[in-house]
């Protein structure tokens, strides 16, 4: 008997740390908050695989805000980001934003590469991001490596000989 109120004491502790933990990712996992003054930004993506809302936003390896939503744009066929950036960073119009990841195993993040325009986007919730690249499917990136799929010179040793109207080689072909 004291065996088994012992084990479900300890049984109850579990669920009652479980359900803590629960109810910390539920809170925690809501919508993503802006910190502090901030203003949002769009920019347009061919493909955005590893960012999710609230992936950081970097501007020389420095977090300058998150992203905020990820929706599709059925008319375009592109993914619609909204970021939401920190005030100090008044970013110019011609600012560069690509998806990029911490290493082959690390996180993705939106990398912003400022430009030298004099005119900056606005910073009232219209303004975009005109210039992005996607991100880079690594795996697809390897296979066409090692299929030797790629562009170049070709090696003359491994082609074919040229065939004649009869569909034999030609002798004086090299």
């Amino acid at each position: 008997m004291r065996e088994s109120l012992f084990e479900t004491l300890i049984g109850a502790a579990v669920v009652a740390v479980a359900g803590i933990f629960l109810w910390f990712a539920i809170d925690r996992g809501g919508e993503t908050q802006s910190q502090g003054d901030q203003y949002e930004v769009e920019a347009r993506f061919n493909n955005v695989s590893g960012i999710s809302r609230g992936s950081d936003v970097r501007i020389a390896g420095v977090k300058a805000g998150i992203v905020k939503s990820i929706e599709g744009d059925p008319e375009r066929f592109e993914a619609v980001v909204t970021i939401s950036l920190d005030e100090k960073w008044a970013l110019p119009e011609d600012t560069d934003a690509r998806v990029s990841t911490d290493g082959l195993l690390g996180g993705a993040y939106v990398a912003l590469e400022p430009g030298g325009s004099f005119d900056n986007i606005p910073q009232d919730g219209t303004g975009e991001i005109k210039y992005t690249r996607g991100s880079v499917d690594l795996l697809t990136l390897f296979a066409s490596f090692a299929s030797g799929s790629g562009e170049g010179a070709s090696d003359p040793a491994t082609e074919p000989a040229a065939a004649t109207d009869d569909g034999y080689p030609d002798e004086d072909y090299q």
